[in-house]
């Protein structure tokens, strides 16, 4: 993965526990938790696994006081993007105004080859079904973002319920996408309790502990 991943998708689409699970597998430095509109179901909420994981939260609670959740996100959020040094994954906000957000860094951007910006998609919500769907969905994201989509996520699932030939279909529809955009499936999602799903899914497998989840259900 390249020193900077950003993702979005739409809410259900997994973007959240897909930056928890790849900023710990990846030893990531920071994690920034962009989602300043929804209060549920967070990166933000894990803070005290990142901080046991050495993993640098950044996220609108004012320090000390715990539950002080603020339609802002600290000044710690730019770091990645003047440090060279720094890895980070950013996870959006799952609406135009929660995308919007990461405008306010784009200007400290050097180089663009450093960072990636994934789209996340689960076929089975109804922003993101179809190929149409997850076009318009990443035009929504390049507009409010002034960024180009450089990859996209299968994240196709029914959590329990999920079976090898529903993540095959996201595949397909993913494959018509990433045709008329030319952009790979960059990771397939897998969760840890369907490890026998043998497919060779397009991209990097992701074998997802549902970390968030486990929190707030």
């Amino acid at each position: 993965m390249k020193r900077i991943t950003i993702i979005s998708g739409h809410y259900g689409s997994g973007k959240s526990e897909i930056s928890v699970n790849l900023a710990i597998n990846n030893k990531i430095d920071y994690l920034v938790d962009l989602d300043i509109i929804n209060p549920y179901f967070r990166s933000r909420g894990l803070a005290d696994l990142l901080e046991e994981k050495n993993i640098h939260l950044v996220e609108s609670t004012i320090k000390g006081m715990t539950g002080s959740d603020l339609p802002y996100i600290s000044g710690e959020g730019v770091v990645p993007f003047v440090n060279p040094d720094i890895t980070a994954i950013y996870d959006l906000g799952g609406t135009e105004n929660g995308a919007r957000v990461l405008i306010q860094f784009l200007d400290r951007v050097k180089d663009l080859n450093e960072i990636d910006f994934l789209c996340s998609v689960n076929i089975f919500r109804p922003e993101t079904a179809d190929v149409k769907g997850i076009l318009d969905t990443i035009a929504m994201y390049e507009a409010e973002t002034q960024l180009k989509i450089t990859g996209l996520i299968n994240n196709t699932n029914l959590i329990n319920e999920t079976e090898e030939v529903d993540l095959i279909r996201g595949e397909e529809i993913l494959k018509e996408v990433g045709k008329k955009l030319n952009i790979p499936i960059v990771y397939t999602v897998v969760e840890e309790t369907k490890k026998n799903f043998n497919h060779e899914f397009l991209g990097e497998r992701i074998t997802l502990i549902r970390y968030i989840a486990k929190k707030y259900l």
